[in-house]
């Protein structure tokens, strides 16, 4: 497969330290508040947390049927890292397993979260990615 180099970077400032920020990322019933784009539910999370463990999130959709989301952490290092592959159960054409990594950094009152993910295989599918990570970081600073 050709190696295209799409790959997504998205720098957010949050209004909360890191303990806090790494918490509302990893543990579920937080996650459940914010996690995905406006108008989608995350009614089931599974996850354990330490390297090697799995995760699986059910993700619900405004219109439409139940999907999934899953993979493995590679990295937990709370407050300052977190990294996991990301995997749809249910790939549309051109999806991938991919490797995202959220990495935290103290404002001093605030956090800043660096994701990095990748590598796409099209435009379409990191443009994707894109729109949702923006809408869900959205969603946590208001969560937090």
């Amino acid at each position: 497969m050709d190696s295209s180099g799409f790959e997504l970077h998205l720098e957010n400032k949050l209004p909360a330290p890191p303990e806090r920020v790494f918490e509302a990322l990893t543990d579920p019933e937080q996650l459940k508040r914010w996690w995905g784009p406006n108008g989608f539910t995350t009614p089931q999370i599974d996850l354990d947390l330490r390297v090697g463990g799995a995760y699986r999130f059910t993700m619900q959709p405004p219109e439409g049927d139940r999907f999934h989301l899953r993979g493995e952490f590679r990295e937990v290092e709370p407050p300052k890292r977190l990294a996991y592959t990301f995997e749809w159960e249910e790939p549309a054409p051109g999806d991938v397993e991919t490797l995202a990594v959220l990495t935290l950094r103290d404002l001093g009152g605030g956090t800043e979260v660096v994701l990095d993910q990748g590598e796409f295989t099209t435009e379409e599918r990191l443009e994707l990615h894109r729109g949702g990570w923006t809408e869900a970081f959205e969603r946590l600073r208001e969560a937090l």
